[in-house]
């Protein structure tokens, strides 16, 4: 049964933007090589998975309050000097025009105030399914939403790191087999393990090895912390390094799982049967150069429209 895809956007069009050359540009000489490649990223996944539905999952905050009340560090050098995310110049101006693509296309678009794209991922992907049924696919380069990798629903990431012609599909047998441990306990590992992409220190000394044994011994970052606090196995130097890292695995949990609750408006998700605005499309095609990306994207999906 057709499924639910979600895509981490921002995750996407950053690898788009680094994957193809800026001299992909405009009529007017302006890059569109993010915009271009995203396009064709979506009509390829249209293709090769055939999903129902699809969401374009957005970063309404790149850096909540609430993550960064819990961990200062959480970001800080992806802060540019007036603030605000640092992000290539030519890549700024491209993203508004992906927002108009998607927009006029009618693929459902979604970013909520106050939380990152993850979390609006976490959320969509856990929401009952109801009379859709079919199983939820994670396009991300993110392994942090390997967390949500569940077999029962099924839940599965679709990851980009070896890019998005060579997608790594990841499962709970997957993530067991690199890490050691079951894909709901992947956000644990990942506290005890610290991720410096994401500004998150781990615990000093305890690197992936000792993070996977001390999640399948206790069962869970909960259990270990409940050990630490009365007589639990605990050898002398890892006891002593926990300690020291109380405070922070206190409060790292609230920033590495996927918040699962966002307030996510709601909007039809289905594969769009025609564009929403043929007339926008049409004169984003001809003032950005898109005509070839969205007459695959017209293909994929089966359109009457062509640029």
């Amino acid at each position: 049964m057709p499924g639910l895809m979600l895509l981490d956007t921002p995750s996407l069009y950053y690898r788009a933007f680094y994957g193809i050359p800026e001299s992909v540009t405009a009529p007017d000489g302006t890059p569109v090589n993010a915009v271009r490649g995203l396009i064709d990223m979506i009509a390829m996944l249209v293709r090769q998975h055939s999903p129902g539905e699809l969401v374009a999952c957005m970063d309404a905050d790149w850096r909540p309050a609430f993550r960064v009340a819990a961990i200062p560090s959480y970001k800080t050098h992806r802060l540019a000097p007036g603030g605000g995310e640092e992000t290539p110049d030519t890549l700024v101006p491209q993203v508004p025009v992906i927002e108009q693509v998607l927009d006029a296309a009618g693929i459902a678009r979604l970013g909520v105030p106050g939380y990152e794209a993850d979390d609006v991922m976490g959320t969509l992907a856990l929401r009952p399914r109801g009379e859709t049924g079919g199983g939820v696919d994670i396009v991300t380069g993110d392994r942090d939403l390997f967390q949500l990798v569940d077999d029962g629903v099924p839940i599965r990431v679709l990851y980009t790191a070896r890019g998005v012609k060579n997608l790594q599909l990841v499962d709970e047998a997957a993530v067991t087999a690199k890490y050691g441990v079951p894909g709901r306990s992947y956000a644990d590992f990942a506290v005890l393990r610290g991720d410096p992409s994401d500004g998150l220190p781990g615990v000093p000394g305890v690197g992936e090895k000792t993070a996977a044994a001390l999640i399948t011994r206790f069962g869970s970052l909960d259990a270990l912390l409940k050990a630490l606090d009365g007589d639990g196995d605990l050898a002398g130097a890892q006891r002593n390094r926990l300690e020291a890292a109380r405070d922070y695995l206190r409060v790292a949990p609230e920033v590495v799982r996927v918040t699962h609750d966002v307030p996510v408006p709601d909007v039809g998700l289905t594969l769009p049967a025609q564009p929403r605005d043929p007339r926008a499309l049409t004169d984003l095609a001809g003032r950005h150069g898109l005509g070839g990306p969205l007459g695959r994207l017209a293909d994929a999906l089966s359109w009457t429209w062509r640029p």
